[in-house]
């Protein structure tokens, strides 16, 4: 690494603090090393790369929360000056709306976007991992209630697929299985759950999981019975997701958890191999 750019990765690593695991700059300790020396100047700077968080489509005050500092004046007496806690990002907006012709500007804007992306792909990889533990999670639940309704009179793959397909319309406010993969551009052939977000495994779990216990609790049997309980459940979990915003049928189809799985995997598998070569 360029001795330049470590330098100015140091100094911005040094005046970053952590609270409740949330990492943050505050902008005056951070306008000298960006090259200013007046707040004035600076202040403008931050302006515009809150207009550039907004166009973004994120919400400004995630990224700049207005705070206020305690500096000497000449006199060594104290005032009470503004100031933004700023997230990374909120870092490498300012970066790239900085005065270019500023040395600290430049190897700013090289640190910020280097982390900036570190962090996108260290969050995806969490949601990744989130999504593969939720569907581990719902094929079980699936089994289980697989083998719950065989026990009392859905045998047929023709009626276990329709009590499937009737659990999916009632989430999806009517949309069936066929139609929501035609709509989120998934294979007809392929499972919609591989596809599903971390929210929607979730929900399919807890209709199912309650299908399951209520089955056995009411001592449902046979296809119309335990389909309408199905129905019922799955209603009732989205009617809960619609409170909070969320409509499932409008949510875009994830990254396919077959190919995320499959890439663990090789990445395990060449651990492994580094280990066993030492």
């Amino acid at each position: 690494m360029d001795k330049a750019l470590m330098q100015i990765q140091e100094s911005l690593e040094s005046i970053k603090k952590i609270n409740n695991n949330l990492e943050y700059w505050s902008a005056r300790d951070l306008m000298p090393f960006l090259g200013y020396s007046t707040w004035r100047q600076f202040f403008e700077v931050i302006e515009k790369a809150k207009e550039a968080c907004k166009t973004s489509g994120n919400q400004v005050s995630d990224h700049f929360a207005g705070a206020s500092k305690m500096v000497l004046t000449g006199s060594g007496a104290q005032r009470e000056v503004v100031d933004f806690l700023l997230t990374r990002f909120a870092c490498y907006l300012i970066a790239q709306n900085g005065d270019p012709r500023k040395p600290q500007i430049a190897l700013a804007q090289t640190y910020f976007a280097t982390q900036t992306r570190r962090q996108e792909l260290m969050e995806e990889r969490e949601l990744q991992d989130k999504r593969l533990e939720s569907r581990a999670k719902l094929k079980d639940t699936e089994n289980k209630i697989e083998g719950t309704v065989y026990e009392r009179g859905i045998r047929t793959g023709v009626e276990f697929g329709s009590f499937k397909n009737r659990h999916i319309e009632a989430l999806y406010g009517g949309v069936s299985a066929i139609d929501l993969k035609k709509k989120k551009g998934i294979p007809p052939t392929r499972a919609l759950a591989d596809f599903d977000t971390d929210v929607e495994l979730r929900a399919k779990d807890f209709a199912l999981s309650m299908t399951d216990h209520n089955i056995k609790q009411k001592n449902l049997r046979g296809h119309y019975q335990m389909t309408e309980e199905v129905v019922k459940n799955s209603k009732a979990t989205r009617q809960t997701l619609l409170s909070r915003g969320i409509r499932p049928e409008n949510l875009k189809a994830q990254a396919d958890l077959k190919l995320v799985a499959s890439r663990r995997s090789k990445e395990l598998k060449a651990i492994e191999e580094r280990k066993n070569l030492k």
